[in-house]
């Protein structure tokens, strides 16, 4: 549908060219939404006029705002504050809205057409050494959601994942394995996959460090010993091995991997989540590595005398970047070459987004320059959607002294929380246990991801799971149960006969209305951000006006059943923008709690 500022603008501009027999540039025609304090819906800034019309700023704009006034009934008043030309919108429009195009807009999606630019967003992005934690619970909320509102907003979007499956910190957890394991499988253990891998990932750290501290006791210096500790280099050995295709490290790596890969997959259906594609470093650093050589030998990239390979980017204003070791051994930025090469390839992606933690942001930088050293002009093409930490109130984590929060037993207390404060507050009561369940994990798992993606992804955020929980405020379940009193409202009347009428529409009911009609624009402005806070504040907004509107005015009870008809409209519509919006966010929505 055509938007309001659309047509205002257009009006704008009909109304100065017939005024003043002048053609109007389009970009000096400013508007924009009515600050709250002044009476209006739509402002426009008059001043860039004035050299057109040669007018003071009060005449110009009451002489714009006759004309449009005039023009088109979707304006019922204006008034003139100095240069700003405030346009009341009619009721009758606002009601029209209602009950016909912005009951499609509820739904908030643009459909896919031919131009629809393409976006590949990777997240998740997890090493096999260690289980899903609350680092990566963001992580994977931030790029799910973004996906979606990306899809919503009409790009054509390929969701991917790259496991880091390769690298030295695999290697710790399969030599603390092999050295201590004593076979101990999932299976013989009872423990899931990767929470078993995570366990050697540990024990590793714990031998490491005892042997450092041994070396420094007997004199070593510090560098010294935390190079040498005799576990670090049997690890460097398991590496080099790897890398050579020794089929016995071979063999370990991929009975450990295939542990973590089966514990992966049960967390992201847990999340609800799942990929279009998932690479494998494993698979794409030797693509990485031949492209470094290929740089190195049309001179863009350099070799030092150990034989390492490295980009000088001082001209960048960085300094100079490591990117295959003396041994010939990949690092982190080989691999993302080797990625980025073979995603443009396949996607001819117009834009491509990493969710990485803000720790990288340095490191996206140079993936860009060396692209670009390398002849890649798509290399401007990548984004960096760069997100802060997550904390708990206890403090940081740290996954090899064994003290993230697991993303599965995070989970686990999430719905535990929610069990504990509905049965506190006797919600569901009247509830048989299977229904109780489903509630329970919908309103746990809704509490987590709207607590998360409410914070804007820059900035640092401490994850509370009880705060989170609360029914009160700005969180998932108190969204969740003004949609459970919306379907009841709905399902309670559906009975009754449903009379059309002109009633006049109330100032909160416009407020609703004008609230929902920005829906389909608060998408694009999140999908434009890359910022799904954007989205969760509306949703929190719009639900904390309902339960407003719901407590000032009665619904199924109103004295005529034209404002049963109009209220119970209202109702729905605010329903399916919950709804629709939830579900980008990537949160269930329980019909009853």
């Amino acid at each position: 549908m055509q938007r309001i500022e659309e047509i205002i603008n257009a009006l704008a501009i009909e109304a100065i060219e017939v005024s003043w027999n002048i053609k109007v540039p389009q970009e000096i025609v400013q508007i924009q939404k009515t600050r709250k304090e002044f009476q209006g819906d739509y402002t426009l800034v008059v001043f860039p006029l004035l050299k057109l019309s040669r007018k003071p700023p009060e005449e110009t704009a009451t002489r714009i705002g006759a004309y449009i006034e005039n023009h088109s009934p979707m304006i019922s008043g204006f008034n003139v504050i100095k240069g700003f030309l405030n346009l009341v919108v009619s009721h009758s429009f606002w009601r029209e809205m209602l009950e016909g195009e912005l009951r499609q807009a509820a739904h908030g999606k643009v459909p896919l057409s031919e131009s629809s630019a393409r976006v590949v967003i990777e997240y998740s992005s997890p090493n096999t050494n260690k289980p899903l934690h609350l680092g990566h619970i963001r992580n994977i909320l931030l790029g799910h959601s973004m996906a979606q509102i990306l899809s919503a907003s009409g790009r054509r979007v390929h969701q991917v994942n790259l496991v880091n499956d390769r690298g030295i910190h695999i290697c710790k957890s399969m030599l603390a394995w092999e050295k201590q394991g004593k076979g101990e499988t999932p299976d013989t253990s009872g423990m899931k996959g990767d929470h078993l891998v995570g366990k050697y990932y540990v024990a590793y750290d714990k031998v490491y460090k005892s042997q450092v501290k041994e070396l420094l006791d007997n004199g070593s210096p510090q560098k010294t010993a935390e190079a040498e500790a005799p576990v670090l280099l049997e690890a460097r050995e398991m590496l080099l091995n790897w890398e050579s295709d020794d089929p016995k490290v071979r063999a370990l790596w991929e009975m450990m991997n295939s542990w973590v890969y089966a514990g992966f997959d049960e967390t992201y259906r847990r999340l609800g989540i799942g990929f279009d594609r998932t690479y494998y470093e494993s698979e794409t650093y030797k693509l990485g590595k031949s492209l470094i050589l290929k740089g190195l030998e049309e001179g863009v990239l350099y070799s030092r005398d150990d034989g390492s390979v490295w980009a000088n980017l001082e001209d960048e204003g960085l300094d100079h970047k490591l990117l295959l070791r003396s041994d010939g051994t990949s690092v982190y930025m080989t691999q993302d070459v080797g990625t980025a090469r073979q995603r443009f390839g396949e996607f001819e992606f117009d834009s491509h987004i990493y969710v990485v933690g803000n720790e990288q942001n340095y490191h996206f930088q140079v993936l860009a320059l060396v692209l670009k050293k390398l002849g890649y002009e798509w290399a401007d093409r990548l984004y960096h959607l760069s997100y802060g930490m997550v904390e708990l109130p206890e403090g940081k984590m740290k996954s090899r002294e064994g003290t993230v929060v697991d993303a599965d037993d995070l989970m686990d207390e999430m719905e535990r929380t929610a069990r504990q404060m509905s049965e506190e507050l006797g919600k569901l009561d009247e509830y048989g246990e299977e229904e109780k369940s489903r509630i329970y994990r919908q309103v746990g798992m809704g509490a987590l991801k709207y607590f998360i993606l409410k914070v804007d992804a820059k900035k640092n955020m401490t994850f509370d799971p009880r705060e989170s929980v609360d029914f009160n405020g700005n969180t998932g379940p108190f969204i969740q149960y003004t949609y459970a009193r919306i379907k009841s409202l709905v399902r309670k009347g559906s009975g009754i006969p449903r009379k059309a009428g002109e009633t006049p529409l109330v100032d909160k009911e416009v407020g609703l209305i004008r609230m929902m009609y920005d829906y389909p624009e608060v998408i694009q402005d999140a999908a434009d951000s890359l910022n799904p806070s954007l989205l969760a504040n509306f949703l929190y907004e719009l639900a904390k006006e309902f339960n407003q509107y719901y407590h000032d005015y009665s619904i199924l009870s109103a004295e005529k059943e034209e404002l049963i008809h109009l209220r119970l409209l209202m109702v729905e519509v605010i329903g399916q923008v919950i709804e629709s919006g939830m579900e980008l966010l990537g949160i269930e929505m329980p019909e009853r709690m």
